[in-house]
């Protein structure tokens, strides 16, 4: 039995639950059942207004306070994320259908960090002395004022934290539109910032799709916009808000290369494959889909690889004992199933998966591909779901010039015993996230973010405190003011 998800309304401004039926309807899906377990509805403009006007009068009482009163509330709230992480994570896999097992130590977890982390920076957030002699320079760290954070659908409860901390760290505030597709978590972050301390509308959830989005993003009262979607939707909302001259952060696709050498420890490797590519069901912008192997080892690689697949447990994702979940939606799985059989039209080895199980549910196998050519459309295009494409390398140049031989640079990552050569790869990568000898472990405390068509700006770290904040020069004069005339 599927536990009750009904959000208490659609929206949460101003510090309350709000609700406004004229909205039109999105219907929210378990993924593993195809049944409708909650609806929400589209913020209408005159709520988008309200969230607006609510984010600009809390941003100056919360900008007023000190960097440790704001952090107090912002690590209040993480300790609440934590207490709460069971109820949470059930939430999350409703919403998105990845299975509770991985929920439970991967999402409101990782959204507590967040709080956690830019809570305890909040009160560094400090400026610097520049002395010239007599007179003397200082600046000011200050915040942008009302941010706008659009989601993406994988993480809801991870990327609406990921956002709103550092941006409240800063002394802004926020208005966070989900996807439609997972609308309930974000809501459960209001709540917990709010109950925490958060002045009423310092944080506003409001629900739509794309009509939804573009007014937030246009609208003069919004300093900044923070994006976590496709390349496509990202350029829209870049080309939005540069009519503006507004500050962007976009965390966009990725088609990121792992490299594997002969003598990297195989069962690493292979550990780092599924990571990479059967995580979350395929569904994680970093994964590493594109997996060059050595051709010493390919076969090795493969056979390993393929008996490690039967121990992915399909099934219904709210039981612990299941692994591996289905597509967040019938049309992702619809998606995924057209890229399977451009593969397989395109010569590609199917080695494993590539079918969907009997019954209910947006649920396909995890599916490999060997003998796959650089120029395949399932090694060119972002796919997003369970599909790895296997291609073999012969030397360490071939190898890096292949990877980054992509529109694409947010990850990449390489498996060798051969520090020197790991760390000249790392170097010679395209790409914002590297990884040596492991794959797509995003802790708070690193930068995360891409380059090339994957992004702009960085996630988590110090590094996000420059994309929401900004630097006051003054300059203070101690002597007599002279001038030519």
């Amino acid at each position: 039995m599927i536990p009750n998800a009904k959000p208490t309304a659609s929206h949460f401004i101003n510090g309350a639950y709000v609700e406004d039926k004229t909205g039109a309807p999105i219907d929210v899906i378990y993924a593993a059942t195809g049944e409708l377990v909650a609806q929400v509805h589209e913020a209408t403009e005159a709520l988008v207004d309200s969230a607006l006007d609510a984010a600009t009068a809390a941003q100056k009482i919360w900008a007023a306070m000190t960097g440790t009163e704001r952090g107090r509330i912002l690590r209040r709230a993480a300790d609440i994320m934590r207490e709460r992480n069971r109820d949470l994570s059930v939430l999350e896999t409703i919403d998105t259908g990845k299975p509770l097992q991985e929920t439970l130590v991967a999402d409101a977890t990782s959204g507590a960090d967040a709080l956690e982390y830019f809570g305890g920076l909040a009160a560094s957030l400090t400026g610097e002395h520049i002395d010239l002699g007599g007179d003397f320079v200082y600046t000011r760290r200050e915040p942008l004022g009302v941010v706008v954070g659009i989601g993406a659908w994988n993480y809801p409860t991870q990327i609406c934290c990921w956002k709103a901390a550092p941006a409240l760290a800063c002394g802004n505030a926020i208005v966070f539109k989900p996807s439609e597709e997972t609308p309930l978590c974000a809501l459960q972050v209001a709540e917990i910032l709010t109950e925490a301390g958060a002045p009423a509308g310092l944080i506003n959830i409001v629900q739509g799709r794309g009509a939804v989005g573009a007014k937030l993003v246009t609208d003069a009262r919004v300093a900044k916009v923070s994006l976590t979607g496709s390349v496509p939707t990202g350029r829209k909302v870049a080309a939005a808000a540069a009519e503006g001259l507004k500050h962007v952060t976009m965390e966009l696709g990725g088609k990121s290369p792992l490299v594997i050498f002969d003598d990297a420890d195989l069962d690493d490797a292979v550990s780092g494959a599924i990571n990479g590519n059967f995580y979350s069901s395929g569904q994680v912008c970093s994964n590493g889909t594109r997996v060059f192997v050595q051709k010493g080892i390919k076969e090795a690689f493969l056979t390993r690889l393929a008996d490690r697949l039967k121990g992915a447990v399909i099934g219904d994702p709210l039981d612990e004992n299941v692994n591996f979940g289905p597509m967040v939606s019938a049309r992702q799985l619809d998606i995924v199933k057209t890229y399977i059989a451009k593969g397989q039209a395109e010569g590609a080895r199917l080695v494993a998966g590539g079918n969907c199980p009997d019954g209910a549910g947006n649920f396909i196998e995890p599916t490999v591909f060997a003998d796959v050519s650089d120029d395949m459309t399932i090694a060119r295009e972002e796919i997003f779901g369970p599909v790895m494409a296997v291609l073999d390398f012969d030397t360490e140049a071939e190898a890096l010039a292949r990877a980054n031989d992509t529109e694409f640079g947010l990850a990449a990552g390489v498996f060798t015993r051969d520090i020197h050569r790991a760390h000249r790869m790392v170097a010679g990568f395209e790409a914002g996230t590297c990884y040596i000898n492991s794959y797509n472990d995003a802790p708070v405390e690193a930068p995360f973010g891409g380059s090339k068509l994957s992004g702009i700006g960085r996630e988590n770290s110090k590094a996000a405190i420059n994309h929401y904040s900004e630097l006051k020069t003054v300059y203070v004069g101690m002597g007599k003011v002279e001038a030519a005339f």
